[in-house]
């Protein structure tokens, strides 16, 4: 009697193992989407003073913006905070400005709002580093 117990109970845990086994594993959650990155982009827009633009953000968040004609025009740091692209400029007091932002692919452009309730329209461009003037 014991034996006929003992063999039963073993061919349930049998049993039951082998469905576990074979039932289908979920499937993985699917991946949500990459959030919008500034490090190592580039970007060219026309200040509120009419001078065109081309900044660039290194991987480390730095940036650095440059008129058309290679003149230096700021530099500072950067970092998405939430939605926003935030930039701190190591030139002037004016403090952190941050502005909207959505996914942008290289060679479409952007129309964004600061913090300040200024408007700018940005094109990405191909990623090319940008030095400091010596």
């Amino acid at each position: 009697m014991r034996l006929t117990i003992c063999l039963t109970a073993a061919f349930v845990f049998a049993a039951y193992s082998s469905v576990q086994a074979a039932a289908p594993a979920a499937a993985p959650p699917a991946a949500a989407p990459a959030a919008f990155q500034l490090d190592e982009t580039s970007w060219s827009f026309t200040d509120n003073k009419g001078v065109k633009v081309k900044e660039s953000i290194d991987e480390k968040g730095n940036y650095i913006a440059n008129a058309a004609d290679g003149k230096h025009l700021d530099h500072g740091t950067s970092a998405m905070k939430g939605d926003k692209a935030c930039f701190t400029s190591a030139m002037t007091k004016s403090g952190e400005v941050c502005w909207t932002t959505s996914p942008v692919a290289i060679g479409q452009s952007l129309n964004t709002v600061s913090s300040k309730g200024e408007k700018l329209t940005v094109t990405r461009v191909a990623y090319s580093p940008l030095s400091m003037p010596k």
